[in-house]
Order: structure tokens, then sequence, then C-alpha cells
């Protein structure tokens, strides 16, 4: 069984935040193997180097999970750990949402400071 999302997000997310931790990457590039490799969601999602990216390459692999879920064998053994595995990514999802949302908050507060500097301390460009 493999978390193939969870894991990508990982590692898109160590680039994104510029994280250095071999033994983290080894294990997800371990347990990703192939999905590496190939040009999906998996794959864009590992390699992302923005919020955005991430957010859009969780998206296409949340797509992904939820036809596969969606195409399950009810009766299928694994059918609870991959109904949990779309909870989780889900729930990653909604994560990453409030990253980006702090995000676009602290920038448009610098942007705020930056103005309240110049009426308070006015220059002359």
């Amino acid at each position: 069984m493999s978390c193939d999302e969870i894991e990508a997000l990982r590692l898109g997310l160590m680039n994104v935040l510029g994280t250095e931790d071999d033994a983290v990457r080894q294990h997800a590039e371990q347990e990703l193997g192939d999905a590496l490799n190939g040009d999906g969601p998996i794959a864009a999602l590992a390699n992302a180097e923005s919020v955005a990216a991430l957010q859009r390459h969780l998206d296409a692999a949340l797509v992904d999970l939820e036809a596969e879920v969606a195409a399950a064998d009810p009766s299928d053994p694994e059918i609870d750990y991959l109904r949990g595995r779309l909870v989780a990514v889900r729930d990653a999802e909604r994560s990453l949402a409030r990253i980006a949302d702090s995000g676009e908050t602290l920038l448009s507060d610098l942007g705020d400071s930056h103005h309240t500097l110049h009426e308070v301390f006015p220059t002359d460009e």
C-alpha cells in the first residue's frame, strides 16, 4: 500500500520550503518509485517549486485518486485504505490552501506596512 499523493506532496513542499532532509527525501523517493519518472500528477507534485504548483498538481492527483476510489470494488479488502487515503489527501489539500492563504495575507500585510512607512516617512522619490 502506498500513499503516493502524500509522499509526493512532502517532496514538493520540501522543494518549496528549501528543506534539506536526505533521509526523508530518500524514503519518499523509494516509496514513489516509478511514479517519479512519469509525467503524471505525482511526479509533477514531487517536483513542484511553488505553492501554486503544489496546489495545481495536488488537485490533479486528487482527481485521479477520486476516480480510483469510484472504480474500486466495494468488496476489495483494500477499499478502506483507499478511502482513508482519499480523506487524508483532501485534508492535505485544505492544509495547503491555508498555507497559500497565509502567504497571501503576509504579502498584503507587508504591502500595507511599506505604504504606512512611506506615509509616516515620505521620500523624495
